[in-house]
């Protein structure tokens, strides 16, 4: 049996590098060997153990590389091609996918008992490193590959592509649930990966005064190349006051929140005007109060909206259309490089933020 290298779950605080099978093609699949992935934000609460998987999984869920083997129904496609697929890879033959919320595709999980047989299940579009083997490995098996496979245009690199498959894309679509229209004030709370796409985002919506918060300079300092007018060190300023202030007291059209905690989730409610939008990013792993003033006791006509990442070929194909028409360069985020052997080290470096790191090329 053919053998491949692959980081898996071993316990909380765990993730170690182990052998697998590279994982056998059916008809509707498709064999990715990873040349390039990377690490998340969520990985790292799947190490902290602040979300739970399967011990002995394989994380990760960016995948970027080239076609090894495909199932006999996947059609349009080559072996040897380069392609990406989304982090969420839903069926999109699902009841769940054509009433428009494929990342909320369970239907998969029917036949297993894991799922009613509506199939609408919250995150189970999220499979790699989550409910099947992740792309943090020399090979992934990617699911329903017709419909989530997406090459690679001619001249793109690898790392111009790597934040397609989850950061652009989650970022994107937190900026698309703010309701952003032409001259709106928007709020980004947080200026990781996500928040840097969220704000980039919303100046290709036509925001037309970005104002990006965070606690790093270093980071706001590239929030202002993505994109953003104002910068907002929470640690120098009161950041309610301040954007109060910049909107003569009206407050942000919305506000995007891209940490999960509940200090941002506050105040990117406390930012907004009447009748704003929050667009929630964030991972939370405890309960969150709603401020009753800052939300006029629920009559302030504030929408909240949250997001889990879309998915699918046609998502990815307009990412990096937007890339390759040379709108955005998101390659400038990979700042680090390591080996797939070096995976412990790369998430200590990753989860403690050392040395300027926002995103690390793995590369098996």
């Amino acid at each position: 049996m053919a053998m491949m290298k692959a980081a898996a779950f071993l316990g909380k605080g765990r993730i170690e590098i182990v052998d697998k099978p590279i994982p056998d093609v059916g008809p509707n699949d498709a064999l990715i060997r990873i040349t390039t992935t990377t690490i998340c934000g969520t990985d790292v609460h799947i190490l902290k153990g602040e979300y739970p998987v399967d011990k002995g999984l394989t994380v990760g869920h960016e995948p970027v590389g080239v076609i090894e083997k495909l199932g006999s129904e996947v059609k349009g496609y080559k072996e040897g091609q380069r392609v990406i697929a989304g982090a969420i890879c839903p069926n999109f033959n699902s009841y769940a996918a054509q009433d428009g919320y494929p990342s909320q595709d369970g239907s998969y999980l029917v036949a297993r008992g894991l799922c009613g047989c509506h199939g609408y299940k919250a995150t189970a579009g999220w499979r790699f490193g989550n409910l099947i083997d992740g792309t943090q490995a020399q090979y992934v098996l990617v699911p329903d590959a017709q419909a989530n496979l997406a090459p690679i245009p001619d001249g793109l690199t690898d790392e111009q592509v790597l934040m397609c498959p989850d950061i652009m894309s989650t970022g994107f679509a937190g900026a698309e649930n703010a309701n952003i229209k032409i001259g709106d004030t928007v709020v980004v709370f947080a200026q990781g990966p996500i928040g840097l796409c969220a704000t980039a985002g919303a100046r290709l919506l036509g925001a037309t005064t970005i104002i990006a918060v965070d606690g790093n300079d270093h980071r706001l300092g590239i929030a202002k190349k993505m994109g953003a007018d104002v910068v907002l060190n929470f640690r120098n300023v009161d950041v309610i006051s301040e954007v109060l202030k910049l909107t003569g007291g009206r407050g942000a059209d919305s506000a995007i929140e891209a940490l999960g905690t509940q200090m941002t989730f506050e105040q990117a409610i406390k930012v907004i005007k009447p009748g704003g939008t929050v667009s929630s990013l964030g991972v939370y792993s405890e309960d969150l109060k709603i401020p009753m003033s800052a939300f006029a006791a629920g009559l302030g006509d504030h929408t909240i909206r949250t997001a889990l990442c879309p998915g699918g070929k046609e998502r990815m194909r307009r990412l990096m259309s937007v890339i390759e028409a040379n709108r955005l360069d998101l390659g400038v985020m990979v700042t680090h490089q390591r080996k797939l052997d070096d995976i412990v080290e790369a998430y200590d470096l990753f989860a403690n933020q050392r040395d300027g790191v926002l995103k690390i090329a793995i590369k098996p």
